[in-house]
């Protein structure tokens, strides 16, 4: 019996030993758990056995259990290698259709032919779906997770709808007392410039004129022209005007204050600003028909508005004893733009910037969690799938309830300490060579015994 008790002991010494090496050799692999060898004593006994008597009957190996604490994280200069802080997984597929998820924790992606986002084995990483604008998500259920795909398009031009502009007139200035001219500078007061883009993403200058009227006749009120291009725009049917002397596309009247009062002649229908004007830009009319290269600005015209996009109180237009000021100066559209770089956030949302300024929300990484990880199933390159001791997967979004968030540019490395590994590698070494000795004495007792004549 001794025999076998020390075989048992040799087993699990080499088992030991086993799972020692093996955390010694991933020591450097991402996303690696260390193993724990766990072992029980063997004791088997009779109702009529003299169990006080009894000394056991070795030991065996009851798990080797994987160890799921945070390894620390390594940063890096690629944004496509992800990191979680916390609990959790990504979920990955071996091809686009397959709904076979696999389970990991190395995050260390690349692009593939295609544009997808995957591992060093081909193995499509899953993202929520999410809006496109907003960046909402609209499931978290892996059955509607897909593989990420990076565009590799230009992004789309976008035709201006909106101009917005504020500014500061000078309330010193005197009136220039003369007929509008665009090219003549003594014929107004101030001036300012953005561009507009149509339909194609070209580009236009969009220019505000300024003139102050005779204060002796019409104090505190201002005429603001504009020209696209150099045209002269007309406010009644945002077409070209086609001579001097040309009617203003706005008046503008202040108060005492300084603060608008008037648009129009007409007292502002919005506080603290000057009523917008919108201008037509169907196909064919009003400031398409300024275009000669076949595009066109939104069916709904397009509006200006004489304050900044988000209504900032500080940004009021003005008419104070201070020299022209342009406060604000923004429009909504882009032209053609390439693809300039990608960024994924703590939360998982992939974003798209492109070189027009423009953003687009591509998904959202899947990340899952298990009601028992030490159940999961072991697959080989760092990944697990799920079993019955594991429990089902449970989907969310990074940094929500349990699950940890994401960190881009960064990879977690093995959990696996060294040190520790090379004191536990002694110690089996020792019970090794124990059992062995123990071995070697039960041979020389029998060998004795058999001596015996």
């Amino acid at each position: 019996m001794s025999f076998n008790i020390a075989l048992t002991g040799l087993a699990a010494a080499q088992k030991d030993l086993d799972v020692t090496a093996n955390n010694i050799a991933n020591v450097n692999t991402t996303g690696f758990k260390e193993s724990r060898a766990e072992f029980a004593d063997v004791y088997a006994a009779s109702v009529f056995s003299a169990g006080k008597t009894k000394s056991g009957d070795g030991v065996q190996t009851t798990m080797v259990a994987q160890q799921f604490h945070q390894g620390s994280l390594k940063f890096t200069n690629n944004a496509l290698d992800l990191a979680i802080t916390g609990d959790g997984y990504f979920a990955m597929t071996d091809s686009l259709a397959s709904q076979d998820m696999t389970y990991t924790r190395a995050g260390a992606f690349k692009l593939n032919d295609d544009n997808f986002m995957v591992d060093a084995k081909g193995n499509f990483l899953q993202s929520f779906p999410v809006d496109p604008s907003s960046g909402d998500t609209s499931s978290v259920s892996l059955s509607t997770a897909n593989p990420i795909q990076i565009p590799d398009a230009s992004g789309s031009p976008r035709a201006t709808q909106n101009v917005y502009s504020s500014f500061n007139l000078d309330a010193t200035a005197d009136a220039p007392g003369l007929v509008f001219e665009p090219t003549d500078r003594a014929t107004y007061n101030s001036s300012t410039s953005t561009t507009v883009y149509d339909s194609l993403g070209e580009p236009h200058i969009l220019q505000y004129f300024f003139v102050k009227k005779d204060p002796a006749t019409a104090p505190n009120e201002w005429e603001v022209y504009a020209t696209m291009d150099g045209k002269v725009i007309d406010p009644g049917t945002g077409a070209e005007q086609p001579a001097s002397p040309f009617t203003p596309l706005v008046e503008f009247g202040f108060d005492s204050s300084g603060l608008p009062a008037t648009t129009n002649g007409n007292p502002n229908v919005t506080p603290s600003t000057f009523d917008e004007v919108t201008l037509p830009a169907g196909p064919g009319t009003g400031l398409s028909t300024l275009l000669d290269n076949g595009a066109t600005f939104p069916d709904s015209g397009v509006e200006l508005n004489w304050r900044d996009e988000g209504n900032t109180a500080n940004k009021v237009p003005t008419q104070y004893a201070s020299r022209f000021e342009v406060k604000a100066l923004e429009q909504d559209g882009s032209t053609v733009g390439r693809l300039a770089g990608i960024d994924i956030g703590t939360d998982g949302k992939v974003v798209a910037s492109y070189s027009n300024g423009d953003s687009t929300f591509l998904g959202q990484v899947a990340m899952v969690r298990f009601p028992n990880s030490q159940g999961l199933q072991q697959v080989g390159n760092t990944g697990w799938k799920e079993s019955i001791e594991s429990g089902e997967p449970i989907a969310g979004e990074p940094g929500t309830g349990t699950l940890g968030t994401i960190n881009s540019s960064a990879l977690e490395q093995s959990n696996t300490n060294l040190t520790n590994e090379l004191v536990d590698l002694i110690t089996a070494q020792r019970n090794f060579q124990a059992n062995s000795r123990a071995l070697e004495v039960n041979s020389t007792l029998q060998q004795n015994i058999l001596q015996i004549r």
